[in-house]
């Protein structure tokens, strides 16, 4: 996946087309600290958070999302998909194959891998819609520290908002909707 380090976009007024959008602003739902209100622009979207919550001690496995500043590296979605794909980025496309170190000890720590792979990993092709399209948020990947937490992505929401395990979901339609304004470089700041 050639995602890591690539340039910063030029971006212009947000959500018009052929614009991007430069920040997005990620707050807890009054109320529920496992769900959250997401600001593009002038939109408002509904999300789910981590099953921790917001936590600025973010730790591998602990299901918290990370406070803090992470700027889109890249993107995904599931191969062999027919849905027609307007994105802001090149979305790399996922196989059976294609996987993503969670384990703290591994050398691939936070890293994608091929699979069959021998450590801990999660699988990018699932059987839920989850990871049929994401985005790959830079927590822990440029600056890498082994244990502080892996895999966080903004992705496809469960039914109901459901919590994550420490990615930010929004609902399919609005990802999708959200998908052609977002650039690498894109700031995701969780406050």
């Amino acid at each position: 996946m050639k995602f890591l380090l690539q340039k910063r976009p030029i971006a212009g007024k947000p959500l018009r087309p052929g614009s991007a959008i430069r920040t997005i602003m990620v707050r807890k739902k009054p109320g529920d600290g496992l769900k959250a209100l997401v600001r593009c622009g002038p939109l408002v979207l509904p999300a789910a958070l981590g099953r921790g919550g917001i936590s600025s001690f973010k730790r591998e496995g602990d299901g918290c999302t990370p406070r803090g500043s992470m700027s889109v590296l890249g993107g995904f979605r599931r191969g062999g998909m027919l849905t027609a794909v307007r994105a802001g980025i090149p979305l790399f496309r996922t196989g059976t194959r294609d996987g993503w170190c969670d384990a703290p000890r591994h050398g691939a720590y936070n890293r994608p891998v091929r699979l069959a792979f021998p450590a801990s990993h999660e699988t990018l092709v699932r059987d839920d819609p989850l990871y049929d399209f994401g985005f790959i948020l830079d927590w822990n990947i440029r600056s890498r520290r082994r244990g502080a937490g892996s895999a966080i992505f903004l992705h496809v929401a469960r039914p109901g908002y459901l919590p994550t395990e420490g990615c930010i979901a929004l609902k399919r339609r609005d990802l999708l909707r959200l998908m052609p304004f977002l650039r690498r470089g894109t700031m995701v700041r969780v406050v």
